[in-house]
């Protein structure tokens, strides 16, 4: 048990420190051909926090442990709305941008509404609904990127600039792959010990999946966003988050799909419920268009009686 559990914390640092060199490498490549910093944070910089769900939840599908597959995916979107939001309202209260109210918070709650109404038809996510939730994906970046460009002024993405990375293309482009290759190596690590742990400790691997492996695939976001707090410049912390719920859903499962059919438990169904009701919550205490310290604590209680539940 000791070796697993030692395993599985390899394997999360592994997939952080993967995640952060792929987004440097990835995101210095787009400054190099001069994409707009706004579109660069709403792209590469969210899906590169949600690299290290993509390859566990790929790899544990590919295993064939559907339990941690979804709940990884189920798991970080809560922690992500409950708990890492409220560590990050507690510093400073956060700026929620109209674009946020809009559209990113009703299409995170579309996507969580979206899953089960999938996967509840057939018992699992065929390559078919995979697609679906890809063309979801594809319509809201498209919508997400149309309305970046309305709001380059604005700049609400300036948290997330980088420091001028020295070396060229190539070197840029070895790095991301790099990164890369440390994201794939940690999750093949983390899935493993995380099975293991589930077997010895007699626990289903949807539980292994809800709780130890979400937490540690989520831990860029925490960075991310805990960071941003603490420079002061955490005005775009919620649509990070929000974004990353997003591509999660639609963009890892209806990926995974593609490649391999998910199958979808209905022990998920209270998940799911608890999942959605976050959203909803978020969208309450953010209606003022800031997020106070008194929504944060609000939050994380959820989080805490959610956790509980688990137990």
């Amino acid at each position: 048990m000791i070796t697993q559990i030692i395993l599985l914390a390899v394997g999360f640092v592994l997939l952080v420190k993967g995640a952060d060199i792929f987004v440097g490498g990835a995101a210095g490549i787009a400054d190099r051909f001069r994409i707009p910093q706004l579109v660069i944070g709403l792209t590469i910089v969210a899906m590169g926090t949600s690299a290290p769900e993509a390859a566990v939840s790929m790899t544990a599908a590919l295993k064939g442990s559907a339990g941690i597959t979804v709940g990884n995916v189920i798991g970080s979107n809560i922690f992500n709305t409950l708990a890492i939001l409220d560590l990050t309202a507690c510093i400073v209260p956060l700026a929620v941008a109209e674009n946020t109210l809009r559209l990113d918070i009703p299409c995170m709650l579309g996507a969580a509404i979206l899953l089960p109404g999938l996967g509840l038809t057939g018992g699992r996510i065929t390559p078919w609904e995979g697609m679906v939730l890809l063309a979801g994906f594809v319509v809201y970046l498209a919508c997400l990127l149309r309305m970046a460009k309305q709001e380059r002024g604005k700049d609400e993405c300036e948290v997330l600039k980088r420091e001028e990375e020295e070396g060229g293309v190539i070197k840029l482009a070895a790095l991301a792959v790099f990164g890369l290759f440390l994201i794939i190596l940690g999750s093949d690590i983390s899935v493993d010990a995380a099975v293991e742990i589930a077997e010895q400790m007699g626990v289903s691997e949807r539980v292994i999946g809800l709780t130890a492996v979400a937490v540690g695939t989520s831990l860029p976001e925490l960075v991310t966003s805990v960071s941003a707090a603490v420079k002061g410049k955490a005005d775009i912390a919620i649509g990070n988050i929000v974004g990353s719920n997003i591509f999660n859903i639609l963009f890892i499962v209806g990926i995974t799909a593609c490649i391999i059919p998910v199958p979808f438990l209905k022990d998920f169904i209270p998940d799911i419920l608890i999942l959605i009701m976050a959203g909803i919550l978020l969208l309450i205490c953010a209606r003022k268009k800031k997020l106070t310290r008194v929504g944060g604590v609000l939050l994380l209680t959820g989080y805490i009686i959610y956790f509980i539940y688990l137990v």
